[in-house]
């Protein structure tokens, strides 16, 4: 089956208008209905840098979590994220995002690659203390804006420094959207040959005429994992294209049904979902 994570915190995190915390709870349940493998609901990283995420915690107390057989994730940026939200028994899975590009990795959780695995090793020890799952999301994984050193073999090399700590799962993230379909061909066939005991996930970044051909790829070639929100909305503002969006969901479950594959999603759920979407995100 392949596994769909919807992905609202990636929706919601860029917007400056303070989306209303019952607004999140009901949107939520809303998604929590339609049968996802994961929903990446909220992150726990300082409300200074992520203004519309400090709710998260509060949002998750409150959501029909017990009703669903959906799994819960968050993004931490430093092992104190990762001790608040491994407390609560809803989550499932805690993430962190480890950029192969030194100048995001300063932006993004201001710190240096070295610190930043560290950090890795730290938080992969809560989580197995705590009975979590942990996920490292492989950021500029297919190239950055910034002019810092990337290549396969590259991206390889941090990969094998991430696997020294156990880590199962690997989401490989095409964070401003350059990822092209012979580069994910090459990057899944290499690193699902090399890490077979890792789950890689495709967290791709997209233009309205490019998505296909990056699903198509990473599926091709073996993913079973893929990242998206509903009607694209998010992504990475170092896009710096208005154009790049996350992937939209209901373009990855139609290439599935046309592939056959099972997904487990309830499409009449889906559709509310997305209707409710149109209301929380503003155009």
């Amino acid at each position: 089956m392949i596994k769909i994570i919807e992905c609202p915190r990636d929706a919601m995190q860029g917007i400056k208008v303070f989306i209303p915390t019952e607004q999140k709870i009901e949107y939520l349940n809303a998604l929590l209905k339609v049968g996802f493998h994961t929903i990446d609901a909220g992150s726990f990283v300082s409300a200074r840098y992520v203004p519309q995420m400090a709710d998260t915690a509060e949002v998750l107390e409150k959501i029909n979590w017990r009703e669903s057989s959906t799994k819960l994730s968050v993004i931490v940026a430093n092992v104190r994220g990762a001790i608040e939200a491994s407390r609560l028994e809803q989550i499932t899975y805690l993430g962190y995002p480890f950029s192969i590009s030194e100048t995001f990795q300063q932006r993004n959780t201001n710190s240096d690659m070295q610190k930043a695995l560290k950090t890795v090793a730290s938080i992969r020890e809560v989580a197995h203390r705590k009975n979590k799952e942990f996920v490292v999301y492989l950021s500029m994984a297919f190239g950055n804006p910034y002019g810092d050193p990337w290549s396969i073999e590259i991206a390889e090399q941090w990969v094998s420094e991430v696997d020294k700590f156990e880590v199962q799962c690997i989401s490989l993230s095409d964070t401003i959207g350059v990822a092209k379909p012979d580069v994910i061909t090459n990057f899944f066939n290499h690193l699902t040959q090399k890490f077979p005991h890792i789950e890689f996930g495709a967290h791709f970044h997209t233009t309205p005429s490019t998505w296909r051909e990056k699903v198509d790829a990473a599926y091709q070639s073996g993913c079973k994992r893929f990242d998206g929100a509903l009607k694209g909305y998010g992504g990475c503002p170092m896009a710096k294209d208005e154009l790049t969006g996350n992937m939209p969901t209901e373009n990855l479950v139609a290439y599935f049904d046309e592939m056959n594959e099972e997904t487990g999603l309830d499409k009449t759920k889906l559709q509310e979902a997305m209707q409710f979407a149109a209301r929380v995100f503003p155009e």
